[in-house]
């Protein structure tokens, strides 16, 4: 499969999302993490995603790390990271988009991560008591400085990208996106085709939910499923029952559930970009195979009829999940 533009660049078609170094899906070690990194290397997965809110840095501190080790490893991949989520000092969450917060969340994560800029900085959230237009003016003198390459989004409306990229180009906008996540259909994939943006699909496994393994989810005590109504109870029942076509699918091709999974965001359009998460360099492997599977029209139109508009129980976020993320 071709490389597919992102700005100025071209990336392999499967990125890498980093979330999962931060202990949201449960622990991991350090040696795995740099394993996965190096792995992935060695594959040429080299669009990287993390955030200065995965883990409160240990994210960004591990791929640091990696790119300590030898320094010509920078040069090879397309990094990205994002500011906005905060804590207050009583431990609530709250979204920042002013300038000073900006420049002291860039100089922290660029800190960790080692070097001297980003390749793309993401707006995590969007900070409603700030204009889009303000926002992305003062990223824009970021990048005049040389300290990020471009600027991303994150879980926005197509108005708003829309609204920004009249003051400043927008490369890429984030957000879930998976065969039982469809929203952005209805407009946000459309939207970045218009204006030249990457569309970044993070979650294309569907937090796990297609690669297969996942069977009692009731005991789940990590960090994001344990509070999220797809994996609670009885929806989380009903979606692994309506999961089964789809699995007897992918082993009736001969391809790993999370590759065809993957493989089916690829095929929806050509601006697209998928980043599943992992902790591992196997199942990062697995993932990045959705490069090398051919799901023609065809096959298409077969894995949607397995798995239609609109099948999945339970709604994508719990309440206090939706805070910062536009709905449309």
């Amino acid at each position: 499969m071709k490389r597919r533009a992102f700005g100025s660049k071209a990336v392999f078609p499967v990125g890498f999302g980093c979330m999962s170094f931060g202990g949201f899906y449960g622990p991991t070690s350090e040696a795995d993490t740099l394993r996965a990194l190096e792995r992935a290397l060695e594959i040429g997965v080299d669009f990287w995603d993390t955030a200065n809110v995965y883990g409160d840095g240990v994210s960004e501190s591990m791929i640091g790390k990696f790119l300590a080790e030898d320094r010509s490893r920078r040069a090879r991949i397309t990094l990205a990271t994002k500011f906005a989520i905060r804590r207050t000092p009583d431990g609530k969450r709250e979204h920042d988009n002013s300038a000073a917060h900006m420049r002291e969340a860039l100089e922290a994560s660029l800190k960790r991560l080692g070097v001297d800029g980003v390749d793309l900085y993401y707006v995590h959230r969007v900070d409603t008591r700030i204009p889009i237009e303000d926002t992305v003016g003062e990223l824009a003198r970021h990048v005049e400085a040389g300290r990020i390459g471009a600027i991303g989004l994150s879980e926005v409306a197509p108005d708003t990208l829309r609204r920004a990229h009249a003051v400043h180009p927008i490369a890429a906008v984030q957000s879930e996106y998976s065969l039982w996540t469809r929203g952005p259909e209805l407009g946000l994939i459309q939207a970045c085709a218009e204006t030249g943006a990457t569309f970044v699909a993070f979650s294309p496994v569907g937090r796990g939910a297609f690669g297969g393994r996942l069977q009692d989810v009731e005991t789940f005590k990590d960090f994001f499923r344990h509070a999220n109504p797809r994996f609670e109870a009885l929806n989380w029942r009903r979606n692994r029952a309506r999961l089964e076509p789809f699995f007897a699918l992918a082993k009736s091709w001969n391809v790993a559930p999370a590759a065809l999974a993957i493989a089916w965001t690829l095929a929806k359009a050509p601006h697209i970009v998928p980043i599943p998460g992992t902790r591992t360099a196997e199942h990062l492997e697995e993932c990045a195979a959705a490069t090398g599977f051919d799901l023609d029209a065809a096959r298409l139109a077969q894995l949607e009829r397995v798995l239609p508009l609109g099948f999945a129980a339970g709604e994508r976020y719990s309440d206090a999940q939706w805070a910062g993320i536009e709905k449309y």
